[in-house]
């Protein structure tokens, strides 16, 4: 799968984009998630939490650069790296995701850390084994 087949790879280029209604657009109304943060976790039960969510992190220059994609099943998998002001990495997050028949997004779960990175498009080849 290439990331510009997943659903979520979708979801986070609307989102960064500024355009939530697009990418709200691709979460099933009734939506089950889980955003697991340092320190926390926001959970819900619908696209209106989701919103919800978005809107309070308030005006922010983020984007999220996945650097692996899968799906098995009904499952899709992004693991990628989170970048502030278009330069800085201020952690990595795995995303895992349920697609529905409709291909709408009926189970969202997101870990974010700031620390582990597994793999990021700013590894030096010399640090890769």
């Amino acid at each position: 799968m290439s990331p510009s087949d997943s659903t979520l790879v979708t979801y986070y280029a609307r989102i960064d984009a500024g355009d939530l209604d697009a990418g709200l657009e691709l979460l099933a109304p009734e939506v089950s998630f889980a955003i697991i943060l340092p320190g926390t976790a926001v959970r819900g039960q619908n696209r209106h939490g989701v919103r919800e969510y978005l809107e309070g992190r308030g005006t922010v220059d983020r984007r999220h650069v996945p650097t692996h994609a899968t799906r098995e099943g009904e499952l899709e998998f992004v693991y990628g790296a989170v970048v502030e002001d278009g330069v800085t990495i201020t952690g990595h997050f795995l995303a895992s995701a349920r697609i529905g028949d409709d291909g709408l997004i009926t189970g969202y779960q997101v870990a974010f850390d700031p620390e582990l990175g597994l793999a990021s498009p700013t590894l030096e080849s010399s640090t890769r084994p």
